[in-house]
């Protein structure tokens, strides 16, 4: 394999490791998880939970935040993609740097 084929084989394995590992990904997901379960809670709430919160069912409310944070992470995980840094640019800062 020549070198060329090898730098974008690691390019596209980078590429691939910085979509899997970006942090708005794990926030939008646990988030949109825990607004969901918390929804139900919500949505099964008693006459006495609901007294206790001065008949505001705040599992409901809660969770409807969480999930449309959660959703909120994730959306802009489609409209603003990590691109990570071309050999060339990880090249020219090694170079500014010496």
């Amino acid at each position: 394999m020549s070198d060329y084929q090898h730098e974008v084989e690691l390019e596209r394995k980078s590429a691939t490791a910085a979509r899997l590992f970006d942090i708005r990904l794990i926030i939008g997901g646990l988030f949109t998880l825990y607004g969901v379960i918390v929804m139900i809670a919500g949505f099964t709430a008693s006459d006495a939970d609901l007294k206790k919160a001065q008949d505001i069912n705040i599992n409901l409310w809660t969770g409807v935040g969480m999930l449309l944070l959660g959703l909120f992470f994730l959306a802009w995980i489609k409209l603003r993609p990590v691109v990570p840094p071309t050999a060339e640019e990880i090249a020219a800062l090694q170079e500014d740097t010496d």
